[in-house]
């Protein structure tokens, strides 16, 4: 009888522990790119780090930095600005803008690089414009911005970036008070003063939040500096690795740019860490927008309208037009492999990455072990590792255990199976999960949240197993948030480059490296077919956010 309790209690232990083994695994998983960066950085082959202290790590880092608080300053700026105008006013266009700010977030910055350059360069309409207009015959006879700058690619990201900060902070905006602008008001606050000393002190957290994720994505971007010829940490990975051919290097400086992705999240947290914000009453009226009229209705038009006419409508015009004169380009061997690829990898990656997410986080819910617990927000930290970081800690290691089992295998058996995982798309899809693991935990642990936690409890008691509630239960009421999830993880893998670039197997493309090919090689005609279906897809995931965000101010 002893050894029956004994076995009744173990049993449920047993099962419970299995699945916080699975969520630490799938944590290690996660985190396993990056301590493999800083293995690396630590034990190099080749340690070329004084050569890089003293040549090129300074202007690799001023660089970097200088374009991440340029591009979050202008993003901030514009995101912020935009947001508060269509969230206090009413003017010409504003509920179409609205909705149109949020459109830049279908282009990939390195598109909207090639569209600037190809609109503004010398052979470009703009200038060809001039000259006829003007009568002049060369560039020597007009000064003429130059576009293949650090200061072009500032302006290209931001106008790609912008709208993170855009959509935090018109959530903020549109959740205060408008009791308060009533009482800024009637002590004689104008427009601006309402805004400097009440919206922005109380949007702040939010404003941070989003341009902490623009400097996050300038510090990880590789197309548009590398197109720009502004060396950076990034670029300065490729250099070291594949031109130089020391991996060691290239994990020195990879964590380089864990240190300075660290520092900006600290200072985002801190920043945020003494602010706290209440309502003072249960019910609060929502901000009555003021309308607008003559000059100042037309110029908040304008100003709304230019980041959307940058960010959208000029890349999407000049790719078009391209498109247009290169129907044949749709057609092509080329181009239909880039797509497959592109659709197999990019699901593979959504629906693993949601899968281990959805254990990961029911795990921990179930009954975590406190580590397990403590590793959960840690593995957010992938979203934040640019990718050309992961390509340096998946690769190496991937490539070491590729050369051990194909070894293995021919001593064993005498047959060599190639390289497993570096050899195929299996890094490229382990990479994605690592990049966007947080995007997938996020909505996978909010939706689950707001489960009651009487329904798995009614049906545990019933007789169900701890597997069983979540398939019964978990999965059919959070299966919009799965699918949200699904949707965001996909499109963004369909955007990556520079993890896909470091990892793909030979002769293997996807849309995002088959336009970063074509364009580098200044043949934008030919890259224009496989750019316009990655803004295809980058448009049904904004329209499906921006219809997921009616219904919720609904």
């Amino acid at each position: 009888m002893t050894d029956q309790k004994t076995q009744l209690v173990r049993v449920p232990r047993l099962s419970l522990d299995l699945w916080s083994v699975g969520a630490a695994l799938i944590a290690a998983l996660v985190l396993l790119p990056i301590l493999s960066v800083v293995w690396i950085a630590f034990h190099p082959v080749e340690n070329i780090w004084p050569h890089l202290i003293s040549t090129t790590l300074p202007r690799y880092l001023s660089n970097t930095a200088i374009l991440a608080i340029s591009v979050g300053s202008l993003a901030a700026a514009v995101g912020t600005g935009a947001a508060w105008l269509v969230t206090m006013y009413r003017f010409p266009l504003s509920r179409w803008l609205e909705w149109l700010l949020l459109l830049p977030l279908a282009i990939p910055a390195y598109v909207g690089a090639y569209a600037l350059v190809d609109f503004l360069e010398y052979a470009g309409p703009v200038q060809t414009a001039l000259r006829e207009a003007f009568g002049w015959q060369t560039s020597r006879d007009y000064w003429f911005p130059e576009i293949r700058s650090r200061g072009a690619a500032v302006i290209v990201l931001a106008a790609a970036l912008f709208p993170y900060v855009f959509l935090l902070a018109r959530a903020a905006f549109r959740e205060q008070s408008g009791c308060t602008y009533e009482v800024a008001r009637a002590l004689g606050a104008g427009h601006f003063g309402r805004f400097w000393r009440v919206g922005l002190p109380l949007a702040r957290p939010a404003i941070a939040a989003g341009t902490a994720i623009v400097m996050m994505e300038t510090v990880n971007d590789f197309g548009v500096v590398n197109f720009f010829a502004v060396q950076t940490l990034t670029t300065g990975i490729f250099s070291v690795w594949l031109e130089a051919g020391n991996a060691g290097g290239a994990a020195q400086i990879s964590s380089v740019i864990l240190v300075l992705i660290l520092l900006l999240v600290g200072l985002e947290k801190a920043g945020r860490r003494n602010l706290r914000f209440h309502r003072l009453s249960r019910q609060t009226r929502p901000v009555e927008p003021l309308h607008l009229r003559g000059t100042w209705a037309w110029a908040a038009t304008l100003a709304c309208a230019i980041p959307f006419l940058v960010g959208f409508v000029l890349p999407v015009g000049v790719i078009v037009s391209h498109a247009v004169d290169n129907l044949d380009g749709f057609v092509t061997k080329g181009l239909l492999r880039a797509l497959w690829h592109t659709l197999a990898v990019g699901g593979a990656a959504a629906v693993v990455t949601v899968t281990a997410a959805l254990f990961l986080v029911y795990g921990v819910r179930l009954r975590g072990h406190p580590f397990v617990r403590a590793l959960l927000p840690v593995t957010t930290i992938g979203y934040a590792a640019p990718g050309a970081v992961l390509g340096v800690g998946l690769l190496i290691p991937m490539a070491s255990a590729d050369n051990a089992i194909a070894d293995a295998s021919v001593a064993t058996f005498g047959y060599d199976p190639g390289l497993l995982m570096t050899g195929t798309a299996f890094a490229i899809v382990y990479a994605y999960a690592v990049r966007f693991f947080a995007i997938a935990q996020g909505a996978t642990d909010a939706a689950m949240g707001r489960v009651a936690p009487s329904l798995p409890m009614a049906a545990r008691s019933l007789g169900e197993t701890a597997g069983g509630a979540l398939r019964r239960v978990f999965v059919p009421l959070i299966r919009g948030s799965v699918g949200t999830a699904l949707l965001l993880v996909f499109v963004d893998s369909v955007k990556e480059l520079p993890a896909t670039l470091l990892l793909r197997p030979f002769n293997y493309n996807t849309l995002a490296t088959r336009v970063y090919e074509q364009a580098s090689l200044e043949k934008l005609g030919e890259a224009a077919p496989a750019a316009l279906l990655v803004i295809g897809v980058g448009l049904v995931a904004v329209i499906f956010l921006a219809q997921a965000n009616r219904l919720g101010r609904a």
